[in-house]
């Protein structure tokens, strides 16, 4: 069911505490990790508590949680320092856009120049 936890879900094990992370912040709604391969010095990700597919499932049944995970998102990055220098708040969606895990995740990118496309 939408929403509720998925025993074949990495993300859900993370939130669980079943499968460890590096966590950097964890709200009510949400929780924010190191990316296991990061992409730029500064990799973070952050994911609603609650399961769904991607970006647009979550935010058409949960738009608070959906701004949730934007609000974290930017509140990571000024906490990683990269908000005065720019950062980049990347939503995959679909297995051709690059997305691995089907549970809704915001990437938080920073730390280098991001002029070109990651």
């Amino acid at each position: 069911m939408a929403g509720e936890p998925q025993a074949d879900c990495l993300f859900c094990k993370i939130v669980a505490g079943e499968v460890p992370a590096t966590i950097v912040r964890e709200t009510e709604t949400t929780v924010a990790f190191r990316d296991i391969n990061p992409q730029a010095p500064t990799h973070v990700l952050v994911i609603p508590k609650v399961h769904y597919a991607n970006a647009l499932e979550l935010a058409a049944a949960e738009p608070a949680i959906a701004g949730d995970v934007l609000r974290e998102a930017g509140v990571v990055a000024g906490e990683e320092k990269v908000d005065s220098t720019g950062y980049r708040i990347v939503f995959n969606t679909g297995p051709g856009a690059g997305q691995t895990v089907f549970h809704a995740h915001a990437h938080v990118l920073g730390g280098r120049d991001l002029q070109r496309l990651v």
